[in-house]
Protein backbone atom coordinates (compact mmCIF):
# COMPACT_ATOMS: atom_id res chain seq x y z
CA UNK A 1 0.00 0.00 0.00
CA UNK A 2 1.54 3.47 -0.97
CA UNK A 3 2.06 5.65 1.97
CA UNK A 4 0.44 9.16 1.17
CA UNK A 5 1.35 11.79 3.60
CA UNK A 6 -1.62 13.78 5.16
CA UNK A 7 -0.33 16.87 3.00
CA UNK A 8 -0.60 14.54 -0.31
CA UNK A 9 -4.18 13.77 0.48
CA UNK A 10 -5.06 16.85 1.20
CA UNK A 11 -3.81 18.47 -2.33
CA UNK A 12 -6.47 19.39 -4.85
CA UNK A 13 -5.67 19.71 -8.41
CA UNK A 14 -8.01 21.57 -10.84
CA UNK A 15 -9.28 19.48 -13.46
CA UNK A 16 -9.66 21.79 -16.00
CA UNK A 17 -13.29 21.87 -15.86
CA UNK A 18 -14.52 24.13 -12.59
CA UNK A 19 -14.04 20.88 -10.59
CA UNK A 20 -10.92 20.07 -8.43
CA UNK A 21 -9.87 16.40 -7.84
CA UNK A 22 -8.34 14.45 -4.94
CA UNK A 23 -6.72 11.34 -5.16
CA UNK A 24 -6.62 9.08 -1.92
CA UNK A 25 -5.05 5.78 -0.72
CA UNK A 26 -6.63 3.49 1.56
CA UNK A 27 -3.67 4.52 4.44
CA UNK A 28 -6.78 6.99 5.38
CA UNK A 29 -9.45 4.00 5.08
CA UNK A 30 -12.11 4.11 7.78
CA UNK A 31 -11.79 0.19 8.25
CA UNK A 32 -9.88 -1.12 11.59
CA UNK A 33 -6.31 -1.67 10.30
CA UNK A 34 -7.28 -5.31 11.53
CA UNK A 35 -8.92 -5.63 7.83
CA UNK A 36 -7.70 -4.70 4.47
CA UNK A 37 -7.86 -1.21 4.19
CA UNK A 38 -9.68 -1.39 1.21
CA UNK A 39 -12.98 -2.41 2.46
CA UNK A 40 -12.91 1.14 4.26
CA UNK A 41 -13.84 4.43 2.72
CA UNK A 42 -12.17 7.20 2.74
CA UNK A 43 -12.35 8.87 6.30
CA UNK A 44 -15.29 11.40 6.83
CA UNK A 45 -12.87 14.24 8.43
CA UNK A 46 -10.90 14.28 5.24
CA UNK A 47 -13.59 14.29 3.10
CA UNK A 48 -14.40 17.25 5.22
CA UNK A 49 -11.54 18.91 4.56
CA UNK A 50 -11.35 18.41 0.71
CA UNK A 51 -14.90 19.69 0.51
CA UNK A 52 -13.69 22.89 2.50
CA UNK A 53 -10.50 23.02 0.61
CA UNK A 54 -12.59 22.75 -2.72
CA UNK A 55 -14.90 25.70 -1.94
CA UNK A 56 -12.04 27.97 -1.12
CA UNK A 57 -9.64 27.14 -3.82
CA UNK A 58 -11.87 26.70 -6.28
CA UNK A 59 -13.86 29.77 -5.70
CA UNK A 60 -10.66 31.95 -4.94
CA UNK A 61 -12.40 32.58 -0.96
CA UNK A 62 -9.94 34.37 0.90
CA UNK A 63 -11.95 34.94 4.14
CA UNK A 64 -11.55 32.58 7.05
CA UNK A 65 -14.64 29.49 7.10
CA UNK A 66 -16.82 29.84 9.89
CA UNK A 67 -18.98 27.38 9.08
CA UNK A 68 -19.26 23.63 6.95
CA UNK A 69 -22.13 21.48 6.97
CA UNK A 70 -21.09 17.93 5.19
CA UNK A 71 -23.60 15.25 4.38
CA UNK A 72 -21.81 11.45 3.98
CA UNK A 73 -24.59 10.22 0.69
CA UNK A 74 -22.17 7.20 -0.46
CA UNK A 75 -18.83 5.83 0.05
CA UNK A 76 -16.20 7.25 -1.81
CA UNK A 77 -13.85 4.40 -2.93
CA UNK A 78 -9.81 4.37 -3.24
CA UNK A 79 -9.72 3.19 -6.68
CA UNK A 80 -10.14 5.85 -8.92
CA UNK A 81 -9.76 9.74 -7.48
CA UNK A 82 -12.61 11.94 -6.10
CA UNK A 83 -13.86 15.03 -7.97
CA UNK A 84 -15.53 18.09 -6.32
CA UNK A 85 -17.61 20.71 -7.92
CA UNK A 86 -17.84 23.99 -5.70
CA UNK A 87 -20.43 26.45 -6.75
CA UNK A 88 -20.59 30.01 -5.14
CA UNK A 89 -24.45 30.28 -4.21
CA UNK A 90 -24.19 33.77 -3.19
CA UNK A 91 -20.85 36.02 -2.38
CA UNK A 92 -21.08 39.10 -0.86
CA UNK A 93 -17.90 41.50 0.51
CA UNK A 94 -18.33 40.04 4.13
CA UNK A 95 -19.73 36.65 3.63
CA UNK A 96 -20.24 33.95 0.88
CA UNK A 97 -21.71 30.85 0.66
CA UNK A 98 -20.54 28.14 -1.14
CA UNK A 99 -22.02 24.13 -2.50
CA UNK A 100 -19.86 21.53 -2.84
CA UNK A 101 -20.59 18.42 -4.74
CA UNK A 102 -18.02 15.42 -4.25
CA UNK A 103 -17.59 11.94 -5.53
CA UNK A 104 -17.13 9.58 -8.68
CA UNK A 105 -18.51 9.20 -11.79
CA UNK A 106 -22.53 9.31 -11.53
CA UNK A 107 -21.77 8.52 -7.65
CA UNK A 108 -22.15 11.53 -5.44
CA UNK A 109 -20.43 10.58 -2.09
CA UNK A 110 -20.61 13.85 -0.48
CA UNK A 111 -22.23 17.40 -0.21
CA UNK A 112 -21.51 20.25 1.82
CA UNK A 113 -22.82 23.76 2.09
CA UNK A 114 -19.71 26.29 3.88
CA UNK A 115 -19.88 29.70 4.91
CA UNK A 116 -16.90 32.23 4.65
CA UNK A 117 -16.65 35.65 6.48
CA UNK A 118 -14.60 38.59 7.55
CA UNK A 119 -13.47 39.43 10.85
CA UNK A 120 -14.54 42.45 12.12
CA UNK A 121 -14.95 44.62 15.32
CA UNK A 122 -18.03 44.14 17.83
CA UNK A 123 -19.18 42.45 21.26
CA UNK A 124 -16.66 39.49 22.64
CA UNK A 125 -18.08 36.51 24.69
CA UNK A 126 -16.03 33.20 24.97
CA UNK A 127 -17.97 31.16 27.35
CA UNK A 128 -16.39 27.79 26.21
CA UNK A 129 -13.56 27.33 27.99
CA UNK A 130 -11.98 24.03 28.80
CA UNK A 131 -8.98 22.91 31.69
CA UNK A 132 -6.99 20.24 29.92
CA UNK A 133 -4.69 18.61 31.78
CA UNK A 134 -0.63 19.73 30.64
CA UNK A 135 0.28 17.84 27.06
CA UNK A 136 3.51 17.09 28.28
CA UNK A 137 1.81 15.41 31.48
CA UNK A 138 0.36 12.89 28.83
CA UNK A 139 1.87 9.93 26.91
CA UNK A 140 1.09 9.14 23.04
CA UNK A 141 -1.99 6.40 22.82
CA UNK A 142 -1.63 5.05 19.47
CA UNK A 143 -5.46 3.15 18.47
CA UNK A 144 -5.02 -0.42 19.23
CA UNK A 145 -4.22 -2.00 15.75
CA UNK A 146 -7.22 -4.56 15.95
CA UNK A 147 -9.31 -1.77 16.59
CA UNK A 148 -8.39 1.39 15.65
CA UNK A 149 -9.33 2.74 11.43
CA UNK A 150 -5.72 2.98 9.16
CA UNK A 151 -6.96 6.77 9.06
CA UNK A 152 -5.73 7.00 12.64
CA UNK A 153 -2.15 6.32 11.82
CA UNK A 154 -2.20 10.07 10.53
CA UNK A 155 -3.68 11.31 14.03
CA UNK A 156 -1.66 11.43 17.33
CA UNK A 157 -3.58 10.92 20.28
CA UNK A 158 -2.76 11.69 23.93
CA UNK A 159 -5.66 10.96 26.46
CA UNK A 160 -6.33 12.56 29.76
CA UNK A 161 -7.84 9.69 31.38
CA UNK A 162 -7.15 7.02 28.93
CA UNK A 163 -8.81 5.90 26.04
CA UNK A 164 -12.21 4.04 28.38
CA UNK A 165 -13.01 2.18 25.32
CA UNK A 166 -16.41 -0.35 25.83
CA UNK A 167 -17.37 0.43 29.56
CA UNK A 168 -14.82 2.77 30.63
CA UNK A 169 -17.68 6.03 31.36
CA UNK A 170 -20.59 3.43 32.30
CA UNK A 171 -22.70 4.22 34.86
CA UNK A 172 -21.24 8.01 33.91
CA UNK A 173 -21.02 10.73 31.39
CA UNK A 174 -20.50 9.35 27.95
CA UNK A 175 -17.21 11.84 27.08
CA UNK A 176 -13.75 12.03 26.19
CA UNK A 177 -10.93 14.33 26.61
CA UNK A 178 -7.89 13.88 24.25
CA UNK A 179 -4.83 16.22 22.74
CA UNK A 180 -4.71 15.46 19.29
CA UNK A 181 -2.68 16.92 16.22
CA UNK A 182 -1.23 15.19 12.66
CA UNK A 183 1.27 13.18 12.49
CA UNK A 184 3.16 15.68 10.41
CA UNK A 185 3.40 18.36 13.02
CA UNK A 186 2.49 21.22 10.74
CA UNK A 187 0.55 24.04 11.79
CA UNK A 188 -2.88 23.70 12.74
CA UNK A 189 -4.58 25.01 9.87
CA UNK A 190 -8.55 25.07 8.48
CA UNK A 191 -7.88 21.33 6.88
CA UNK A 192 -5.83 20.29 9.71
CA UNK A 193 -8.85 21.01 12.13
CA UNK A 194 -11.83 19.67 10.30
CA UNK A 195 -9.80 16.71 9.91
CA UNK A 196 -9.37 15.78 13.71
CA UNK A 197 -12.78 17.17 14.24
CA UNK A 198 -13.60 13.52 13.34
CA UNK A 199 -10.30 12.13 14.71
CA UNK A 200 -12.00 9.75 17.49
CA UNK A 201 -14.25 6.70 17.40
CA UNK A 202 -17.92 7.58 18.70
CA UNK A 203 -18.07 8.90 22.38
CA UNK A 204 -20.48 6.33 23.00
CA UNK A 205 -18.03 3.60 22.71
CA UNK A 206 -17.10 4.84 26.18
CA UNK A 207 -20.45 3.38 27.78
CA UNK A 208 -21.87 0.05 26.01
CA UNK A 209 -19.26 -3.01 26.62
CA UNK A 210 -18.16 -4.69 23.43
CA UNK A 211 -18.63 -5.50 20.25
CA UNK A 212 -18.89 -1.53 19.42
CA UNK A 213 -22.19 -0.99 17.95
CA UNK A 214 -20.78 0.60 14.65
CA UNK A 215 -21.73 3.16 13.24
CA UNK A 216 -21.48 5.46 9.58
CA UNK A 217 -21.38 9.39 9.68
CA UNK A 218 -24.27 10.49 8.10
CA UNK A 219 -24.18 14.63 8.60
CA UNK A 220 -21.40 16.50 10.21
CA UNK A 221 -21.64 20.43 11.40
CA UNK A 222 -18.43 22.10 12.30
CA UNK A 223 -18.20 25.80 13.47
CA UNK A 224 -15.43 27.54 13.25
CA UNK A 225 -14.68 30.10 15.87
CA UNK A 226 -11.20 31.66 15.71
CA UNK A 227 -9.00 32.48 12.17
CA UNK A 228 -6.15 30.12 12.82
CA UNK A 229 -2.90 31.46 11.80
CA UNK A 230 0.64 29.75 11.97
CA UNK A 231 0.88 30.97 15.58
CA UNK A 232 -2.36 29.35 16.74
CA UNK A 233 -0.51 25.78 17.02
CA UNK A 234 2.54 26.14 15.81
CA UNK A 235 3.36 22.24 16.23
CA UNK A 236 -0.37 21.43 15.45
CA UNK A 237 -1.87 20.20 19.12
CA UNK A 238 -5.49 20.90 20.18
CA UNK A 239 -7.45 20.37 22.75
CA UNK A 240 -10.81 17.93 22.22
CA UNK A 241 -13.79 17.67 24.35
CA UNK A 242 -16.67 14.97 23.10
CA UNK A 243 -19.67 13.73 24.17
CA UNK A 244 -22.68 11.74 23.24
CA UNK A 245 -26.05 13.74 23.26
CA UNK A 246 -28.69 10.78 22.32
CA UNK A 247 -28.27 7.20 21.52
CA UNK A 248 -31.64 5.34 20.48
CA UNK A 249 -33.90 4.16 17.54
CA UNK A 250 -30.57 3.40 15.57
CA UNK A 251 -29.28 6.68 15.53
CA UNK A 252 -26.41 8.81 17.47
CA UNK A 253 -25.97 12.40 17.64
CA UNK A 254 -22.53 13.51 19.50
CA UNK A 255 -20.82 17.04 19.97
CA UNK A 256 -17.51 18.03 20.37
CA UNK A 257 -15.24 20.97 20.96
CA UNK A 258 -12.04 22.34 20.75
CA UNK A 259 -9.40 24.94 22.01
CA UNK A 260 -5.75 26.23 20.80
CA UNK A 261 -2.68 25.23 23.59
CA UNK A 262 -3.81 28.54 24.49
CA UNK A 263 -6.95 28.03 25.76
CA UNK A 264 -8.43 30.00 23.10
CA UNK A 265 -12.09 28.29 21.71
CA UNK A 266 -11.51 26.78 18.15
CA UNK A 267 -14.65 24.94 17.01
CA UNK A 268 -17.68 23.37 17.82
CA UNK A 269 -18.63 20.43 16.07
CA UNK A 270 -22.15 17.89 15.94
CA UNK A 271 -22.40 15.04 14.01
CA UNK A 272 -25.07 12.78 13.63
CA UNK A 273 -24.51 8.96 13.15
CA UNK A 274 -26.32 6.16 11.92
CA UNK A 275 -25.97 3.01 13.82
CA UNK A 276 -25.49 0.05 11.60
CA UNK A 277 -27.85 -3.31 12.15
CA UNK A 278 -26.17 -5.77 13.80
CA UNK A 279 -25.90 -8.85 12.18
CA UNK A 280 -27.63 -12.16 14.34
Amino acid sequence: MTQQTLAEALTLTDDGDGGLVARLDAGFSNAPQAMDPAKGAPFGGLMAALAAGAARQGLALAAPLQTLSIQYLAAARFDEPVRFAPTLTRGGRNVAYAHVLGGQADRPAVQALATFGREADGPVLTPLVADPPPLESLPATPMEPGFGPWFTRHIEHRFADGPRLFGGNAGRRSELGCWMRCVDHAPLDELRLLFLLDGLYPTYFTAFPAPPAISTSVELRADLLAKLTPETSPEGWAWFHFESRDVGGGWAVEDGAAWAPDGRPLALVRQRRKILPTRG
